[in-house]
């Protein structure tokens, strides 16, 4: 991905995988970074002599950097979509919503990322019911 994937906030992929078209806008903080990116560089992020990374290239520099970070050994790049999934689980977004943004063709393959993080959601939101005066209008059970 480069500089000619986004226009206008939006950022236009396919996956590999599925070959489906995604378009996602850009997250304010990540435009940012890539607005740092010479619009003469074809790709965002380059390995030795800026050359393009291929797939699996990518995978084993990725890794290598969480190791450098000392982070655990299983980390993967796969495992930022699937965080990615969490996290907006965890803002409150519905499974439709998380689909759009991840790329993942069925709610069940969404569901298998999110399943925890809304368990943890929706009995907050259950507890906090159960505590006079935080209950709100929009949050009855």
């Amino acid at each position: 991905m480069g500089p000619q994937h986004v226009r206008y906030g939006v950022l236009t992929v396919k996956q590999q995988k599925t070959a489906t078209h995604l378009l996602i806008p850009v997250h304010p903080e990540l435009q940012a970074m890539l607005e740092s990116v010479p619009a003469s560089q074809l790709v965002f992020l380059t390995r030795r002599g800026d050359r393009p990374f291929t797939p699996r290239a990518f995978s084993v520099w990725f890794k290598a950097r969480c190791r450098e970070a000392d982070l655990p050994k299983r980390l993967s790049f796969h495992g930022l979509r699937k965080a990615a999934a969490r996290r907006l689980a965890e803002a409150g977004c519905s499974a439709s919503v998380i689909a759009a943004v991840t790329g993942h063709k069925t709610l069940r393959e969404v569901a298998r990322y999110t399943t925890a993080a809304d368990q943890l959601r929706l009995a907050r939101r259950g507890i906090e019911a159960l505590v006079p005066g935080k209950r709100s209008e929009n949050e009855k059970v």
